[in-house]
């Protein structure tokens, strides 16, 4: 597209509001601002949005793979850009890559990509989750419980040595196997830190929000639940003002109806936010991977392990948004803040999750119906449907 342009004839989602009448302007990247409707001025480019939406791009913290590629298995520079542009095509133009529990060496590698990418400004990279390898086994989920163990010096120096080369920054831990000490030095680095795949109690939750973890890693998913005599780590996502909550909105992962209970009870301003969780099979008809040695099986909109454990899920972020409202019967603005803004603000990227100026000119046309027509990442399309 041209250095300076101006999308017209859509309403324009900023974020906050839907605005009419008024052109998204664009130039180097940024968002400059709203114009007039048809007043722009001579020399910029028109980009014709006539009866579409224009909201703000999609953000995904929990990604692990796409277009065929899971990072586990390929954690290189061409693992991430694949992801990258699998997840393109249904609305992401941020996310963060995600690593789940491997082999030192493969976190290794993953670092040096992430870096890689970072300074090559690949299209829609943010950073890297690390979910793992410092969880608690009786909550492994999908990961590998023989590579599962406790933080130690020399991974905490790896981290640290690490931290601001790859972009923005996430690590989910269980109190199991990593100390609340751990926790400060890693946000002292600069990582967001996330409560997951843990047994701990409120109690213990509260002692390492109060440390420096500000998120919780799918939300009711890998995690002591909600009771009556002990609030669990559910309890403290929804009770604790600052954390913010990743939640899987395929309809396997949680219950509609407990995911409508969470967003009325969610304390803020840390807010409720969408993942995908998604592996290599976005983008693709196949029909299963390897993860770890171990086969995962696709069928009916599920990924499983042999013994029907769920692996990751089959889901785009568009498909997310699209089942908080019509399936949860969310307003179509909050849907869209849960892929965009909230995301954002959880992982602290003030540019992005939002249109207006001095925003990175992240942004999809979509139809009334919310089907993608474009994707455009810093004010140039990527995506065309």
């Amino acid at each position: 597209m041209m250095d300076v342009a101006a999308v017209s004839g859509a309403r324009i989602f900023d974020g906050s509001q839907w605005i009419e009448g008024h052109d998204l302007m664009v130039a180097g990247g940024m968002v400059t601002g709203l114009g007039a409707a048809g007043q722009s001025s001579h020399g910029v480019g028109r980009i014709d949005a006539d009866g579409l939406l224009v909201v703000p791009g999609f953000i995904d913290l929990q990604v692990n793979g796409g277009g065929g590629v899971l990072l586990n298995n390929q954690p290189d520079l061409e693992g991430i850009e694949t992801i990258c542009a699998a997840h393109a095509r249904f609305g992401s133009t941020a996310l963060l890559p995600t690593l789940i529990t491997d082999r030192s060496d493969v976190l290794v590698s993953a670092l040096a990509a992430g870096k890689a990418a970072w300074e090559q400004r690949v299209p829609g990279y943010l950073g890297l989750h690390l979910e793992g390898p410092h969880l608690s086994v009786g909550r492994k989920g999908t990961h590998d419980p023989e590579l599962i163990r406790p933080m130690t010096d020399l991974d905490l120096t790896r981290l640290r040595d690490a931290a601001g080369s790859f972009g923005f920054s996430l690590m989910t831990v269980a109190p199991e196997n990593v100390t609340p000490a751990q926790v400060e030095a890693l946000c002292e680095a600069g990582y967001r830190v996330s409560l997951g795949h843990t047994d701990a109690g409120y109690t213990t939750a509260l002692s390492y929000a109060e440390s420096g973890a500000t998120l919780v890693t799918h939300l009711f998913n890998a995690m002591s639940q909600l009771g009556n005599r002990e609030p669990g780590v559910v309890g403290a996502a929804l009770a604790l003002p600052g954390l913010h909550c990743g939640l899987i909105a395929d309809g396997f992962h949680v219950d509609p109806v407990s995911m409508g209970i969470a967003l009325r009870a969610k304390s803020g301003p840390g807010r409720i936010f969408l993942v995908t969780d998604a592996m290599s099979t976005i983008g693709t008809d196949d029909t299963g991977f390897m993860l770890n040695g171990r086969e995962v099986y696709r069928q009916g909109g599920r990924l499983t392990l042999a013994d029907g454990t769920l692996a990751g899920a089959d889901i785009d972020m568009l498909s997310c948004v699209r089942y908080v409202h019509e399936v949860i019967g969310l307003p179509l603005e909050e849907a869209l803040r849960m892929a965009s803004t909230y995301p954002a603000a959880a992982i602290g990227a003030s540019a992005k999750g939002h249109l207006a100026a001095g925003a990175d000119a992240d942004f999809l046309l979509l139809t009334p119906d919310l089907d993608l027509v474009s994707t455009w990442i810093g004010g140039r399309c990527v995506y065309r449907a």
